[in-house]
């Protein structure tokens, strides 16, 4: 587990480690009726064919995207790039290259920013719902003194993939995917994008992601308004991961996670950050209104059932890494059934197992 600290919403990677004014209730009232995690949105033009069943509202949540794009405007998030650089090591365990790449949704600029050459890109595809995200991203390139890489951005839906088949060797998703209403059909997609051997490498928020703020929420629902009240929506758990890959048809499925634990000085302050990276709820069937009182019940049980010793929150997110190849030739492949010449009652008969 990967612990991250946050004070006045900026927050620094740290090594591992075993009432409010009536101004603040409004702001935190507001902040918490869009505020959750993302998962498997809409009813948008760019979605109509994607997806049958909608659980997330596309159209806002490229408006997220977009106040997300000003609001990290210039500025590092280390658990995005915790994440980021994360998904890239795997890079450096693969012998080949890929001279075509693909980077779709979630934290582009960190992807751009941290690939220092690994993979042998060459050529670097970015797109995102967001025309603002993709403007920041363009612009952050401009100002870098690294443009090795030929890079072309473009507007485009996760849910409706805008290019040819077998045409890239390498697609990256970091913390994006979880907002699809139809996250096996996008994962074909890819599948089918990338040419033989072609890497699919992605990052997406698992279940675990924001307990503490779903349990807070829970309570304070139940105790204000006598039920509960979406406000969190679903995500995919570990144990979905693997079966995501090998529906989509990828070829050596791998996933593995990791959890990793923000501080922060106020329930305020995670808000904000999830207002940053474009984490905020865009359910289709959400609730508009929050109730004031059960907005400041949220804060409050929160930083009872949670505050550490030195005054700060935690919020523990769950990341889920999932690596497949697009089938080819070279891949390792298993026997035919029944073709085994060695029994398992031979070996252990061999090698002295009692059963």
């Amino acid at each position: 587990m990967r612990r991250i600290n946050s004070l006045y919403g900026r927050i620094s990677l740290l090594r591992r480690v075993p009432e409010k004014s009536t101004e603040q209730s409004h702001s935190l009232l507001a902040s918490l009726s869009f505020s959750t995690e993302g998962a498997y949105g809409g009813d948008g033009e760019l979605q109509q064919n994607s997806s049958k069943v909608k659980i997330f509202d596309r159209d806002l949540k490229r408006i997220h995207r977009d106040r997300a794009a000003w609001l990290s405007r210039q500025k590092n998030d280390s658990f995005v790039d915790a994440v980021a650089e994360n998904l890239l090591d795997r890079l450096e365990d693969c012998k080949k290259s890929f001279p075509t790449a693909f980077c779709l949704g979630g934290s582009l600029g960190a992807v751009k920013r941290l690939l220092r050459g690994r993979g042998g890109i060459e050529k670097l595809i970015m797109m995102d719902t967001s025309y603002d995200m993709i403007k920041s991203c363009r612009d952050a390139q401009e100002d870098s003194l690294d443009n090795s890489i030929e890079t072309s951005y473009f507007v485009g839906d996760e849910e409706f993939l805008p290019i040819k088949e077998s045409s890239v060797d390498l697609i990256i998703s970091s913390l994006g995917l979880h907002w699809t209403n139809d996250l096996p059909g996008s994962m074909i997609q890819c599948k089918l994008a990338l040419k033989p051997d072609g890497l699919f490498l992605a990052a997406i928020l698992g279940g675990e992601t924001l307990k503490e703020l779903r349990i807070a929420c829970t309570l304070a629902h139940m105790e204000r308004e006598g039920g509960i009240s979406p406000r969190l929506s679903p995500l995919a758990q570990v144990r979905d991961a693997g079966n995501l890959l090998t529906r989509a048809g990828f070829s050596l499925p791998g996933v593995d996670v990791d959890e990793y634990v923000v501080k922060y000085k106020s329930a305020m302050d995670l808000i904000e950050h999830l207002r940053a990276m474009g984490e905020t709820n865009a359910l289709l069937e959400r609730n508009k209104i929050l109730n004031r009182e059960t907005a400041l019940a949220t804060a409050a049980i929160y930083d009872s059932m949670f505050a550490t010793e030195d005054g700060t929150i935690p919020a523990t997110f769950q990341v889920i890494y999932m690596t497949g190849w697009r089938e080819h030739s070279s891949h390792p492949q298993a026997k035919r059934r029944g073709s085994a010449t060695v029994s398992f009652t031979d070996l252990q008969k061999q090698f002295g197992g009692q059963s």
